[in-house]
C-alpha cells in the first residue's frame, strides 16, 4: 500500500429503510457494501457509530486504520448548518419544486443532508490531524462498491496510484457527469445554481461519491465549500452535497480538475483510468525509437538543429537510433555532413534531392524495413527546439517542457496513438483550425463538413475549428485527442501508425496536402488515432536559404 494516501469513509444508519416511496433503501445493503470496501489494502480513516466499531476493527485488523466514533446525533453539533438545513427541508416551497422531492431521503430524513454535507468537513479534519502522515486525501462513499466493482480496490489496488494521478493534474479532483433535469438539480433551483456557477445553464454535475487530492488542495477546497454552503443556505437554496461540489467545479477551475464520466454518472470509468498508471514504466531498451532528420544543402541548418536538441533534451540524441536523410545537391558540403554525422552518431543516407515528401516516404519505408524500432521521430533540418526566452507560444502553450522525450513517448504508448504531433502552434498557423478542410476534394468536403462545404478562400481562418474529443494530461503535459490533422511538422509515429499512414496506401507523387486529406478521412472513419501535445517546443527557422526552383516535393 502507498503510505502517501489516506482514504476517508463512513457509515451511519440514516433510517432510509423506514421512509416511504422511491427513496426507501435497506441499511443492510449499505452495510454489506461498506464492509466489502473495508477489505481494501489502503490506509483508512473511518467515521462510524460505536455500534460498528467491533466489526470494523475485525475486518481492518491487517491494514492501517484510524477509527473516529461519531454518532448520528453528533451531526447536530458537527455540522454548524444543521438547523438551517432542516428548516429548508421542511419548507413547503422547497419540497414542492419537483414531484420526486417529497419522497426523497433529503426531504424525509433529518440527518441525511447534514451528514452528506459534512463529508468535506470530515476529510478536512483528517487532512489536518493526518494520522498516517499522508500527502493525499480522498473521500469514498461507503456504498460506492454497489456500482464500482470491488476488484478495482482489492485486485487492482488503484488507490495506490492516486498520488501519480494527483501529481499529474496537480488539482483537486471531482468526477463530473452530464445532467439534463428540469427546473431544479437535486432540489437546488436551476436558475440560481447557474448564477452561483456563473454560467447560463448548468449541464454538468460533480459527484459526491469519490473526490479529493493533495493536502493543501483539500484545505483550500474546504474553505470554499464552507463559504458556498453558508451562502446558499442563508438564501434558502439547498440541493445535495453534489450541488456544492458543482458550484466549486464551475467557479474554481484553477483549483479543481473535473474527470468526465458518461451520462449514467457511474464512477467506475475513473478507476478504470487509474489502472493505466499501474502499467510498467516505459522501457527505453524495450521500446526503441529512431530519429530521422531530412536535410538539404546546409550543414549549418543540421548542426543548429543538433545543438538545439542538446540544449533542450539530450535524450533525443542519447536514446535513439539516428538517421540523416541527406538530399543535398550542392558541392562542397559532403565533408561537413560526414563530420557532423560522425560527431553525433548519425547514420547518413545520401539521396539526390528526392524532395520533402519523397524523403518523408523514404523514411517511412526505411523505418519499416531496415530498423527494429517501435517508434520514430521526424524532423526537417529547419525545425529546431526552442531555447529562447519566451515560456509560451502565441497561443499561450508551454514552450519549455523538461524530459519531453520520455514524456511524449509515454503518452503515445499509453494512448496507443498512431502519431503524436509535438507542436500546437506552427509557422503559418496552428491547430485551432482544421487545415484538412482546405485539401479534401470538393465533394468530400461537402460530406465531411456539411456546415462549411464551400471553399471560397485560401485564408487559413476560413477553415472550421478542429474537433478535439478529449483534453488530457501526463506529468504536466496537456494533450488532445480527436481530429488532429497531419502535416510535415515534428511528430512521433508508431509502427502501426507508420503502416496506416504511408505504406498501406501509397501515391507515386505524394504532396503534404494529399497525406493531410487522406489521413483526416482515415481519422474520421476511426482507422487512425492521432494526438497532439498542447505545447510548442519547436519552431521553424530556415536561415540558410536556397533558390525556390530547387525545392521539390517528391
Amino acid at each position: 500500500m502507498n503510505p502517501k494516501v489516506t482514504i476517508i469513509t463512513g457509515l451511519w444508519d440514516l433510517k432510509r429503510g423506514d421512509i416511504e416511496g422511491w427513496g426507501k433503501r435497506d441499511f443492510q445493503t449499505y452495510k454489506d457494501k461498506f464492509f466489502e470496501l473495508l477489505k481494501s489494502p489502503v490506509q483508512m480513516a473511518i467515521f462510524i457509530p460505536e455500534s460498528l466499531r467491533e466489526e470494523v476493527e475485525k475486518v481492518r485488523q491487517k491494514f492501517p486504520t484510524k477509527i473516529y466514533i461519531k454518532e448520528l446525533r453528533d451531526f447536530k453539533l458537527y455540522n454548524p448548518f444543521f438547523k438551517q438545513i432542516n428548516k429548508i427541508r421542511n419548507d413547503e416551497k422547497w419540497v414542492s419544486q419537483a414531484g420526486w422531492l417529497a419522497e426523497s431521503p433529503q426531504a424525509q430524513l433529518e440527518y441525511y443532508n447534514p451528514m452528506m454535507m459534512s463529508k468535506m468537513m470530515m476529510v478536512n479534519e483528517i487532512a489536518t490531524n493526518n494520522p498516517f502522515s499522508s500527502e493525499y486525501f480522498y473521500w469514498i462513499d461507503g456504498g460506492l462498491s454497489a456500482t464500482v466493482h470491488q476488484g478495482y480496490f482489492n485486485h487492482d489496488d488503484v488507490f495506490n496510484v492516486l498520488p501519480s494521478y494527483s501529481d499529474e493534474i496537480d488539482k483537486f479532483v471531482f468526477l463530473q457527469y452530464p445532467y439534463e433535469g428540469n427546473n431544479e438539480i437535486h432540489g437546488f433551483e436551476r436558475k440560481k445554481i447557474a448564477e452561483y456557477c456563473q454560467v447560463d445553464f448548468v449541464d454538468k454535475i460533480s459527484r459526491g461519491g469519490f473526490w479529493g487530492g493533495k493536502k493543501e488542495h483539500v484545505h483550500q477546497v474546504h474553505g470554499l465549500y464552507y463559504y458556498y454552503l453558508a451562502a446558499t443556505l442563508s438564501e434558502g437554496y439547498m440541493g445535495a452535497d453534489e450541488s456544492l461540489n458543482t458550484i466549486l467545479s464551475h467557479r474554481h477551475p484553477e483549483l479543481i480538475h473535473n474527470f468526465q464520466l458518461e451520462g449514467d454518472g457511474l464512477c467506475w470509468p475513473f478507476f478504470e483510468n487509474l489502472k493505466e498508471y499501474l502499467q510498467p514504466a516505459y522501457s527505453f531498451s524495450e521500446n526503441k525509437t529512431a530519429l530521422y532528420v531530412l536535410t538539404f544543402n546546409s550543414p549549418k541548418q543540421f548542426k543548429t538543429l543538433i545543438e538545439s536538441i542538446k540544449q533542450y533534451d539530450p535524450d533525443y540524441l542519447n536514446l535513439t537510433e539516428k538517421y540523416l536523410i541527406n538530399n543535398s545537391t550542392k558541392r562542397g558540403v559532403a565533408r561537413s555532413y560526414n563530420k557532423l554525422c560522425k560527431d553525433y552518431g548519425f547514420t547518413q543516407i545520401k539521396k539526390q534531392n528526392i524532395g520533402i515528401c519523397g524523403g518523408r516516404q523514404f523514411i517511412a519505408e526505411h523505418f519499416e524495413n531496415e530498423t527494429d524500432a517501435g517508434y520514430y521521430l521526424f524532423f526537417e533540418d529547419d525545425m529546431f527546439f526552442y531555447n529562447g526566452e519566451d515560456n509560451t507560444c502565441r497561443n499561450g502553450f508551454n514552450r519549455k517542457i523538461p524530459e519531453l522525450y520520455r514524456k511524449s513517448l509515454e503518452i503515445i504508448i499509453k494512448e496507443k496513438f498512431d502519431f503524436l504531433k509535438l507542436n500546437f502552434t506552427e509557422f503559418f498557423g496552428d491547430n485551432r483550425k482544421q487545415w484538412s478542410w482546405h485539401n479534401v476534394h470538393g465533394t468530400t468536403r461537402q460530406e465531411l463538413f456539411p456546415d462549411n462545404p464551400i471553399k471560397e478562400s485560401e485564408d487559413i481562418e476560413a477553415a472550421p475549428f478542429a474537433n478535439y474529443q478529449n483534453i488530457k494530461s501526463h506529468e504536466g503535459i496537456p494533450y488532445a485527442t480527436g481530429e488532429v490533422y497531419y502535416c510535415n511538422w515534428p511528430q512521433l509515429i508508431s509502427k502501426d501508425g507508420n503502416k496506416k499512414m504511408f505504406l498501406d496506401t501509397k501515391w507515386d507523387h505524394p504532396f503534404e496536402q494529399t497525406w493531410m486529406s487522406f489521413m483526416y478521412q482515415e481519422t474520421i472513419k476511426g482507422d487512425l488515432n492521432p494526438g497532439i501535445l498542447l505545447a510548442t517546443p519547436t519552431e521553424h527557422d530556415r536561415f540558410d536559404h536556397y533558390k525556390k526552383e530547387e525545392r521539390r516535393e517528391h
